[in-house]
């Protein structure tokens, strides 16, 4: 199954490559990519079309998608709870905060064109900061304790976002945060795509060397303790790598809902719930899934792009229905 999945993902992003403003054969973009390679040259028109502008937002949704695909089966394995998505820990309310910030007010705008996503950085890492010392202090991290202030603490911080957007009086302003609070890979360049594609290969090597770990954490912590595993110690590595990783996608991508939340139920449906198995395939899956959802999202109202979450959840959710009411699903002992 994975490697049908990673031909399937290599195949998406070369089909990717030709859709866009100009339609383009499947042809000319393998010509363009081995031309960058040492193959015959191309013209000037096709190279920047396919390698200067759709060849990075191409690899930065395989990035994002995989990236949102391990933290929500992560998250979902932390918490024990079906309906856990990346954005339960409050970081991509932190990071909105951030984000909205810049956008309406001029923070950061010595840093150029990073001023966006080093604003959603700094708003994600504050907020993992305040939710891990909130459950740090009254008792540690636990399941419950770790939705129940994520949870909070993300509604705490949308409200400030709102008030960002509230007070200001540029319409523009305000569209450019909606748009970003939905998600869009627009902003992606070279220069931009390298950090989240380092971070995602790092942080999901990380918790993938953790897969038995993570298997007798799913079964429940008093199985997991049984085995002898620092439960306590094991929660707090992944809140942090969660957060990192959360922040790095949202700060570069916007909050981008559904793919965190339901590919790794998908996953689990197909492959099963050993997370050896479930993290890779969940990574191929999420990738594959943002790149077409990106597709859809900048071709079928050209000139004028959609929002991912908008095709996200138009698109996702029935599909995921269909396949939840044609196969039996067990998660978290109910059925």
């Amino acid at each position: 199954m994975l490697p049908a999945l990673l031909v399937v993902t290599v195949l998406s992003a070369v089909c990717a490559l030709a859709f866009g403003s100009e339609m383009l054969p499947v042809s000319t973009v393998v010509d363009v990519v081995h031309s960058r390679f040492g193959g015959p040259p191309v013209t000037r028109s096709e190279l920047a079309i396919v390698w200067g502008i759709r060849a990075p937002r191409v690899l930065l949704g395989l990035a994002v998608g995989a990236g949102l695909a391990v933290a929500g089966a992560v998250v979902q394995t932390l918490v024990r709870n079906a309906l856990a998505d990346p954005h339960l820990l409050g970081v991509s309310s932190g990071a909105s905060v951030g984000a909205t910030a810049v956008i309406t007010t001029g923070l950061f705008a010595g840093a150029g064109v990073w001023a966006l996503s080093f604003g959603a950085m700094i708003g994600a890492l504050g907020a993992a900061i305040l939710v891990f010392t909130i459950a740090t202090l009254q008792g540690g991290i636990t399941p419950l304790r770790l939705v129940l202030t994520g949870t909070v603490t993300a509604s705490a911080l949308s409200a400030i976002a709102s008030f960002l957007v509230l007070r200001t009086n540029d319409s523009q302003a305000a569209q450019s945060v909606l748009f970003w609070l939905l998600g869009s890979l627009a902003g992606a360049s070279w220069d931009k795509l390298w950090a989240p594609v380092i971070v995602v290969f790092l942080l999901t090597a990380a918790v993938f060397a953790l897969h038995g770990w993570l298997d007798a954490l799913a079964a429940g912590p008093d199985v997991a303790a049984s085995l002898g595993i620092p439960i306590r110690t094991l929660r707090n590595v992944l809140f942090g790598v969660l957060a990192a990783l959360v922040g790095t996608m949202v700060a570069v991508s916007g909050a981008i809902a559904f793919v965190g939340l339901v590919i790794p139920h998908v996953t689990r449906m197909i492959v099963g719930a050993r997370h050896r198995v479930v993290l890779p395939a969940a990574a191929l899956i999420g990738a594959s899934f943002l790149v077409w959802v990106d597709v859809v999202a900048r071709t079928s109202l050209r000139p004028t792009e959609i929002p991912l979450s908008v095709v996200t959840g138009v698109i996702g959710a029935p599909l995921f229905l269909l396949l939840l009411g044609r196969r039996r699903y067990r998660f978290g002992g109910s059925s």
